[in-house]
């Protein structure tokens, strides 16, 4: 028997509107469809995104991904979504699996393809792209992310060792902070400290009904952590004709 197809459908980072014509009509047709979730008592953003493309017919599958630095948890989590996904693959029916933003950029999708491909190497997965977060954040601010040939750096800042963003603010060119969760009140500082302050924007959950736009991330010095939650930070770390 004919196994069935995997998409992978990047929702985008908040706008439903911002959701692919190409994902948005494989939706519509998909019997199955996975969404992530960091736990299980928890809403999926991504769901939330993508709900009115989903076909009235389909069947949800809530995929947990906890966050969490225990290898051997997230090992153990990553094959039992990965075998969840294969059984539905196995009948001959074909699945979505939704993720925030684009697929390969820091997506929980590269796991679970990981372990897909160990469990089914022969099964066929259609990969649809999505807009990134900081594409919308830049759109919203008018900050433009690449200009000339100056470089771009992109960092998950929750996971990354902090002086490897310090040292980024002393390099030209624009930096783009993603995951910054409950360091950004460390990050604000260390921006004041290298200069780069003046010259950086903040989105937090862009496109979302709760969006926020900060131009003067000064206001921010005294934030609680969890304002950094779902936000990206752009910065130019040095002045150019761009400023």
């Amino acid at each position: 028997m004919k196994t069935g197809t995997l998409y992978g459908i990047g929702v985008g980072p908040g706008d439903p509107e911002l959701v692919t014509v190409k994902a948005a009509r494989i939706l519509s047709s998909c019997g199955h469809v996975f969404v992530p979730k960091a736990r299980i008592k928890a809403e999926s953003v991504a769901l939330t995104i993508a709900r009115r493309y989903i076909s009235k017919n389909a069947r949800i599958h809530e995929l947990t991904f906890p966050m969490t630095k225990d290898s051997a948890e997230l090992a153990r989590r990553w094959k039992d979504n990965g075998r969840e996904v294969a059984s539905i693959l196995s009948s001959g029916e074909d699945a979505a699996f939704l993720t925030l933003g684009d697929l390969f950029l820091y997506s929980t999708y590269i796991y679970l393809l990981k372990e897909l491909k160990k469990l089914m190497p022969q099964a066929e997965i259609v990969s649809v792209p999505g807009v990134t977060a900081f594409s919308l954040a830049s759109a919203l601010t008018a900050f433009p992310v690449g200009e000339g040939s100056e470089p771009i750096m992109v960092i998950p800042a929750a996971v990354t060792d902090i002086n490897v963003i310090r040292e980024a603010f002393t390099k030209p060119g624009t930096v783009i902070l993603m995951k910054i969760d409950k360091r950004l009140p460390e990050i604000i500082n260390i921006m004041e400290e290298t200069g780069v302050i003046e010259r950086a924007v903040m989105v937090s959950r862009a496109g979302m009904e709760d969006q926020r736009i900060e131009t003067n991330l000064r206001v921010l010095q005294n934030c609680e952590p969890q304002t950094g939650y779902l936000s990206i930070i752009l910065i130019h770390t040095s002045k150019g004709e761009q400023q």
